[in-house]
């Protein structure tokens, strides 16, 4: 194998074919969507959707490779507008030159999450016309984060964390091939540390190793987990989006919340908004936690994350600081309950357990006149003819009546919710 010292072992290792490519076999496996569409020599522009390392960038080569395709790479960190035109102005010349079908080139644009509205209408008209194939990676669901326009133009490929069998024959391979590593004896005595640390994503795992292998002088190392954890630990990042830290701190300010800690909660959104973290992926993870953790409990934490989310859509970095700051802060201040959570979660275990029970006839819709002479809709109660707009009837399926999904929380406002249940049920909601 050639060596650049320069070059991360990552990018050193980077296979140039798809039979070389690991992991992922559900995408480009022996039959499987993607090696189909790169064999018929006609691939469609696409997202790819996954974690870090799990092998994104290297699959845009491999296909541009194999289809002998001009690549051309832009990065949503460092792209605008004029930088698209220009590609798209290439891609046009490319094709007059090339003059033949389907020789369109291949742009691919990593963390294309990260472009605006207007970066990627720009690029619709060259996907919609083929003047390009648009290959995006992100990290963050599509159906948030590209444009609809854009997304409807693109097939959406899920690539997952890589597997302790993948990852395991990456380390074999690397020890083996690389020109550096093979220059020492490395003996892997214990490989739970490092593939925990990994976590899936191939490109950490092997830094790791290299900065195992370089930090030791000895020609013969043997790696075990306390020397990972200790190696890892004086090197370990302040804040790295794109590694394990960054769910670690996702996880803290989510919890703070939860925990009703609003100090802890803006600590740990400061050390996402110095590392530069995105601000829609955190009002995103607020404006869950509002109905998830708060629910019933205050309905307005909910419009309140809503409002948060519309807004730093609108106002950048740094203003959207205070909005993140004041959701964080009332969130964590708020009133907690999971019922709604739970109601939902146990109500798709009984649909699961129980399959798709029939409606009761006085609740079916009835359209049509046979419908009617079937006694769809037969001694329905229309609820506001009563007093008080209620009147005692089943909703459920005739299998499942009784059941309680709802459990009220021993708060204020769920407590008011319970006592009126209450009192319009009777023992039915006398939790």
């Amino acid at each position: 194998m050639t060596m650049n010292r320069n070059q991360p072992l990552a990018d050193r290792l980077r296979p140039k074919h798809l039979d070389d490519f690991i992991g992922q076999e559900h995408l480009v496996g022996k039959d499987a969507v993607l090696r189909i569409a790169i064999k018929s020599g006609r691939i469609p522009s696409m997202i790819l959707w996954g974690p870090p390392g799990v092998g994104k960038t290297t699959l845009a080569l491999i296909i541009s490779e194999q289809l002998n395709r001009p690549f051309y790479s832009l990065s949503a960190i460092n792209s605008g507008v004029k930088d698209i035109r220009e590609v798209i102005e290439k891609a046009k010349r490319q094709e007059t030159e090339l003059n033949f079908e389907g020789s369109d080139p291949i742009l691919f644009i990593d963390e294309i999450h990260r472009f605006s509205k207007s970066q990627q209408d720009s690029l619709l008209g060259a996907v919609e016309q083929g003047i390009i194939t648009l290959i995006g990676a992100t990290t963050e669901n599509p159906s948030f984060e590209v444009i609809s326009p854009l997304l409807s133009r693109c097939q959406v490929y899920i690539l997952k964390s890589l597997g302790k069998k993948d990852l395991l024959r990456m380390l074999d391979l690397a020890i083996k091939n690389d020109a550096a590593l093979n220059k020492k004896k490395i003996v892997i005595e214990e490989d739970e540390a490092l593939l925990r640390l990994s976590g899936g994503d191939a490109r950490k795992m092997l830094n790791i190793l290299e900065l195992l292998v370089d930090s030791s002088e000895k020609s013969t190392i043997n790696i075990t987990n306390k020397m990972v954890m200790e190696l890892v630990q004086q090197n370990i990042a302040v804040y790295d989006k794109a590694g394990e830290q960054h769910y670690d701190i996702v996880s803290a300010f989510i919890k703070s919340m939860r925990g009703s800690d609003p100090n802890a909660a803006v600590y740990w959104l400061a050390r996402m908004i110095e590392g530069g973290e995105d601000p829609k992926f955190i009002a995103r993870r607020m404006l869950i936690l509002a109905s998830e953790d708060i629910g019933n409990a205050n309905p307005t934490a909910l419009v309140v994350a809503n409002n948060c989310f519309q807004a730093i859509n609108v106002i950048g970095y740094p203003e959207c600081e205070l909005i993140l700051s004041q959701t964080a802060i009332y969130l964590a201040a708020s009133s907690k309950s999971n019922a709604s959570y739970q109601a939902i979660v146990e109500a798709k275990a009984l649909v699961a357990e129980k399959g798709n029970l029939s409606v009761p006839l006085h609740l079916r819709n009835a359209p049509t006149n046979l419908m009617e002479d079937l006694d769809y809709g037969k001694d329905y109660k229309y609820s506001h003819e009563f007093v008080g707009n209620f009147v005692d009837q089943e909703y459920l399926p005739e299998e499942i009546q009784g059941t309680t999904f709802f459990k009220p929380g021993e708060n204020t406002r769920e407590r008011e919710m319970k006592e009126r249940l209450k009192t319009l049920w009777g023992k039915r909601y006398d939790y």
